[in-house]
């Protein structure tokens, strides 16, 4: 990252927020712009101070992460939006998927994993802790009896599996001898396909369908 990451963090517990603090002002290149408590305050100082990434908890008071997610996605969209939470339940990380979170991190992760994920979500990566990612590939196994045909061309299938297995753009573009505008094309068609809200939500959708290489 040639510049600083500027960070807001978001979580009921002052003394999460405390500690998160103190650890990311260490990191090299990355500035906490402010806190927030819930959600309400969150869609607040999101909209003020229109952070580069967005550290997210789902369990707070008042107004939780998932109903602010949203909000917070249309008055700060070019936020990058780190779910960071206790909750490994299968429903919330696809609810966070579908409303545009770029990532989702449980709180027993080490310090050095959530560090590594904000830098990543920062540059455009999508980011799932593993616990998560595995909870995909079971829902995937679970619901392959009944799976629906995806209508995608050749091409838009491989562009799929591709984002999967967290290629970027320009990647994605080596490896199938294509222009990176066409690739953009590609993900644009699939994503409208399957009424997909972003990568992110392509992420887990090529994992649930197994599509990709991360199984």
């Amino acid at each position: 990252m040639a510049e600083n990451t500027r960070i807001l963090i978001v979580d009921d517990h002052a003394i999460v927020r405390s500690g998160l603090t103190s650890i990311l002002a260490g990191e090299d290149k990355m500035h906490i712009i402010g806190e927030a408590a819930d959600g309400n305050e969150a869609i607040t100082k999101a909209t003020a101070l229109q952070p580069d990434v967005i550290l997210l908890d789902i369990l707070m008071p008042r107004c939780t992460g998932l109903e602010a997610l949203p909000v917070i996605r249309e008055k700060a969209p070019a936020a990058r939006i780190l779910m960071l939470t206790v909750s490994a339940e299968e429903k919330d990380l696809f609810t966070a998927l579908k409303y545009g979170a770029q990532g989702y991190l449980l709180k027993g992760s080490g310090i050095t994993e959530v560090v590594s994920a904000i830098r990543r979500v920062a540059s455009g990566e999508v980011i799932l802790s593993p616990q998560m990612a595995g909870s995909l590939v079971s829902e995937f196994r679970q619901r392959q009896a009944n799976k629906e045909d995806i209508d995608l061309s050749p091409r838009e299938m491989e562009v799929l599996k591709l984002v999967g297995d967290g290629l970027t753009n320009s990647e994605i573009a080596e490896k199938m001898f294509l222009g990176e505008s066409t690739v953009r094309t590609y993900l644009s068609r699939l994503l409208d396909k399957l009424q997909l809200r972003n990568r992110a939500a392509a992420v887990a959708y090529a994992t649930r369908r197994g599509l990709s290489s991360n199984k």
